[in-house]
């Protein structure tokens, strides 16, 4: 007779084969995974990377050096009364471009024409002093030749001659210097230029500054800057002078200047060297010449200045943001024919509006310019424009990706 087992037994049966049937399927999965990963599975590994990449040319590039520069006046000068005198008039206005040789002020020259008459007229007395020493010379010579006086007498009519040549010299110099003193009180311009703020009206007391002290505390009457044509004063790195000092021995070396608050570019010319380099810095002093005939640049500005003493032939350049730094030294990522991707070191000579001029590359080589940072040496490439939408693919771990549907499965 079959034993009956009691009710309160029927859920602990039930509660063993749910753990089992748990069991089987945790072992289902796990096989699965393992026939999954077993060396003669096939899996769909990762597709190429998309890069742009570009070819390494060869061409001449010149070097241009940049550096800041002040605009300078080619000569500026403070204009000052060399006499006493009062401003009689003024004859330019502040501001005034001037001409060289133009009449800027005008003093009162009442002293001076005083002097130079009272100068003249010393010599006209000098001068019929002279001659009556002349006659009475003559005189004196024949009647020492008749023996009726002695030498010591011819003596006396000789000095008296000697004596009023020398000061009848001295009376025409005073002559030239009075004349001179009245040029004083006529101020003109040195050079064209353009005039500065006027610091004396008509009535003004002008006088000349006796020392360095009064030259500082005294102000010019006018100060005349020249604008036309104007210098830029820059400095340049001391290991650019070898180059630099050859190509002035060759010709004229350009220079484009550019103010630093915007505008047009201004071409001169490098007309001044300074003979010794500042220890202090490491630069070299440099001045340009520029035409200014439109007052564009003016004494003062700031501007930046681009020098090209030298031209880099047959370089190889690639573009710059193909260049990459790593931890040794700096290198590129060069495509070879089978699209595999190789590391290759370079040393950066010159980088210039997005050209890189390096060493150790072969002209034609293939570098990746954009989506460096996706690859490594022996990855495989494709250029981006040309790639083309494929069909999806897996995951390393066998999983479709987000948005694909696995294989044999129909839409619901």
């Amino acid at each position: 007779m079959n034993e009956i087992l009691p009710r309160s037994s029927r859920p602990t049966r039930r509660k063993w084969l749910a753990v089992a049937v748990a069991c089987i399927v945790i072992a289902a999965a796990a096989g699965w995974r393992l026939v999954g990963k077993a060396p003669g599975a096939v899996r769909k590994g990762p597709g190429p990377v998309a890069v742009v990449t570009a070819l390494a040319e060869t061409r001449d590039v010149p070097v241009r050096l940049t550096s800041n520069g002040t605009v300078t006046a080619l000569q500026s000068v403070d204009l000052r009364a060399q006499v006493t005198s009062t401003v009689k008039e003024v004859h330019i206005r502040e501001g005034q471009n001037v001409r060289a040789g133009e009449l800027l002020f005008t003093l009162d020259a009442g002293t001076e024409d005083a002097n130079l008459k009272k100068a003249q007229a010393q010599v006209e007395k000098d001068q019929s002093d002279f001659a009556t020493a002349q006659r009475n010379l003559q005189r004196q010579v024949e009647l020492f030749n008749q023996k009726f006086i002695s030498q010591a007498a011819l003596d006396t009519a000789r000095n008296q001659v000697d004596t009023l040549t020398g000061q009848l010299a001295i009376d025409r110099a005073a002559v030239e210097a009075a004349r001179v003193a009245l040029t004083f009180t006529a101020i003109r311009a040195p050079f064209a230029g353009r005039t500065g703020i006027i610091n004396v009206r008509a009535g003004s007391l002008v006088q000349p500054s006796g020392n360095a002290s009064s030259l500082s505390g005294t102000p010019a009457l006018v100060t005349v800057t020249q604008i036309d044509p104007i210098t830029v004063a820059f400095t340049l790195p001391e290991k650019e002078l070898p180059s630099l000092q050859r190509a002035l021995a060759a010709g004229p070396v350009s220079v484009v200047a550019t103010p630093q608050a915007g505008g047009e570019k201004f071409t001169g010319r490098i007309v001044f060297v300074d003979n010794a380099v500042d220890s202090t810095t490491g630069t070299i002093r440099l001045k340009a010449e520029f035409d200014n005939g439109k007052a564009r640049l003016w004494p003062g500005m700031y501007v930046t200045v681009q020098v090209s003493p030298r031209t880099l032939s047959n370089a190889v350049v690639v573009p710059a943001q193909a260049v990459q730094t790593g931890p040794d030294a700096r290198f590129v990522y060069v495509v070879g024919a089978d699209r595999k991707v190789a590391q290759r070191v370079v040393t950066l000579a010159y980088v210039e509006q997005g050209l890189a001029v390096v060493d150790g590359l072969q002209a034609g080589a293939r570098v990746v310019v954009e989506g460096a940072q996706n690859v490594k040496p022996g990855s495989v490439v494709a250029e981006a424009q040309h790639a083309a939408p494929g069909p999806a693919e897996e995951s390393a771990t066998g999983e479709p990706r987000k948005g694909a549907r696995a294989k044999g499965e129909k839409p619901a």
